[in-house]
């Protein structure tokens, strides 16, 4: 589809590489081509680096997936984030708690299977009894898990700060990073992507147009027939206070009553919610940012259950962000459908742990049309998974909670 000619203006630019969208998992992109010494890069955010759905995310990091190419992208991020410091020079957020996932009876089966072939592909994880994770969180009631995963590398970070890190990264190597500046559509000449056009008329052509637009992506690609299945999923969050000391506690995810939570510098817990069997359909510019009273109420029904010792607990604040959801939950990192035209999107909440990876598999898309580690085939994130019925789902689904793991 021809979308016409550019219009000239004496803001048109050129560039060998346009990215739409300034969150975290396009300033990665940005990161990433800038360490393959390609610099003549355009990162095009409407607002500032960051400053969509990277803050809202819950910030945990974990290996500890069924999809193989999902645990080996989380453990090269894992890695990043480990020497943040020498690679950026700042501090990301990144603190090394540990992570604990736990499940029921039914699922033991497969989380053993889970964690061998995470083992498989590098992710430093182990099985974990009762009495050790009794060590780490003496406040859980644990009477209902069966088996347990643990993964001492495993912690939390700051998506915000990250982003952040990336882009002065990506900035200090040439990459041109333009905040405030809203690309309102692709420029197609055939069945290219030459480039985008900017709200004010200018034009940046290109010979690579990267779409990281997250939850705004299906709007903005559809004009041009490029249908994205995602849903937007409005994902809510609770701070809570323990009214204990807890100490040093790992990021407990359970799985029988499907909910997680994690330390926070202050003192507080984070809670969120497993159980995404259904999804709360959300505008992404219109939606209510904080917890409504039914998740409030779940909130203290779950954690009152698995922590009955927190007698004194108290609500402190709650907000609420957006998922980029894709009908197998994973997202969709690919060339195609248009020449000249790569798409990282649908992260469904994944995006924060694997964003070094997935900028390092949008580099190799760019440069090299496929990706450079045999643990991570492009074929898995590719876009017509979807038509093709091919869904990239994990082997080893635990009950009630196979979206996120």
């Amino acid at each position: 589809m021809d979308s016409g000619g550019p219009i000239v203006s004496e803001g048109n630019s050129t560039a060998s590489v346009v990215i739409v969208g300034g969150g975290l998992e396009g300033v990665a992109t940005a990161w990433a081509l800038s360490q393959r010494g390609i610099t003549d890069v355009v990162v095009c955010e409407r607002d500032t680096v960051g400053g969509g759905m990277t803050g809202k995310s819950s910030g945990i990091v974990r290996c500890h997936y069924g999809v193989s190419s999902l645990a080996a992208m989380a453990a090269i991020g894992l890695e990043v984030f480990e020497k943040a410091e020498e690679i950026f020079g700042t501090d990301i957020g990144f603190r090394q708690t540990g992570y604990v996932v736990g499940v029921g009876e039914p699922s033991v089966d497969n989380l053993r299977k889970s964690l061998a072939a995470q083992r498989a592909v590098g992710v430093q994880t182990e099985e974990m009894d009762k009495a050790e994770v009794a060590k780490l969180w003496p406040a859980a009631d644990l009477e209902p898990f069966a088996a347990f995963g643990w993964e001492e590398r495993g912690g939390y970070g700051d998506a915000y700060q990250t982003a952040q890190a990336f882009a002065a990264s990506a900035r200090a190597a040439g990459v041109r990073i333009r905040q405030g500046t809203t690309v309102t559509e692709l420029i197609v000449d055939g069945d290219r992507a030459t480039g985008v056009r900017l709200a004010d008329g200018s034009t940046i052509s290109a010979d690579t147009v990267v779409v990281a637009t997250g939850v705004w992506s299906k709007p903005f690609l559809a004009p041009h027939g490029v249908d994205v299945p995602i849903s937007v999923h409005r994902e809510q969050i609770v701070m809570i206070h323990p009214g204990v000391e807890l100490g040093a506690v790992p990021v407990f995810s359970d799985l029988v009553s499907l909910q997680y939570v994690r330390p926070d510098v202050r003192g507080e817990i984070l809670f969120g919610n497993s159980d995404l069997a259904e999804l709360e359909i959300a505008d992404p510019d219109s939606y209510l940012n904080r917890a409504d009273e039914a998740f409030l109420d779940l909130t203290v029904d779950k954690v009152g259950t698995r922590f009955p010792d927190f007698t004194e607990a108290a609500i402190t604040s709650s907000y609420a962000g957006c998922y980029d959801v894709t009908p197998d939950w994973n997202p969709i990192i690919s060339r195609g459908p248009l020449d000249g035209l790569v798409l990282a999107v649908g992260f469904s909440g994944h995006g924060f742990k694997i964003s070094p990876a997935v900028g390092r598999l949008v580099a190799d898309l760019v440069v090299d049309g496929r990706s450079a580690d045999p643990r991570i085939p492009e074929s898995d994130f590719r876009y017509t998974r979807f038509a093709e019925g091919e869904l990239l789902t994990t082997r080893f689904p635990y009950v009630g909670a196979g979206e996120m793991r």
